[in-house]
């Protein structure tokens, strides 16, 4: 009950400052004053401001009150942008077909606001030659330059080598383009 405004009757207070169904303020009334007032116009007497002195009070339709706020919180929640960080990984090997496709990929996660973490995987006798791995790294950091910036490349660990990436804010991008008319 705490986290719903007092209604009609749950209301605690002798008197309260009454505000009409339009907004428009009509003064300090008792409470059954203003409850029948509400009542009267088929409406609900909404506590807004429990805290003021004397309280604060609202005529409206609580219901249709409720319903929008919440349609309000879903439409905010579908407007978000995911912002966890995605994977991807290749083959220092990889085919120019299959690099196309995950490049694709990753373009389409930065597009969404997602970071974008990229692993070349190395087997066998591929780990003695890192720099193969580096060069499909710098290709592949060229290719999505106009969306994305690198934010960490780290030598390598293990059996990986690791770049991350973050999305290009809409302005970086416009820069970008200007730039290269």
């Amino acid at each position: 009950m705490a986290d719903r405004p007092a209604i009609n009757a749950e209301i605690r207070s002798k008197e309260v400052r009454l505000v009409g169904p339009e907004g428009k303020q009509v003064g300090v009334v008792p409470l059954k004053i203003a409850i029948d007032a509400a009542e009267e116009l088929g409406m609900d007497l909404v506590e807004v401001a429990p805290n003021a002195s004397p309280p604060v009070a609202k005529v409206m339709d609580y219901g249709k009150h409720q319903y929008e706020q919440e349609r309000a919180e879903r439409e905010q929640r579908k407007q978000q942008k995911g912002g966890g960080q995605k994977s991807i990984r290749l083959r220092p090997k990889i085919d120019d077909h299959d690099f196309e496709t995950k490049v694709r990929h990753a373009r389409q996660f930065l597009e969404d606001g997602h970071s974008v973490r990229v692993q070349i995987m190395f087997r066998r006798r591929e780990l003695r030659r890192p720099e193969m791995g580096a060069r499909v790294l710098d290709r592949f950091a060229e290719e999505i330059s106009d969306v994305a910036n690198v934010d960490s490349r780290s030598q390598m660990e293990g059996r990986f080598i690791t770049m991350t990436f973050s999305p290009k804010s809409k302005k970086e991008r416009q820069q970008q383009g200007q730039q290269q008319e």
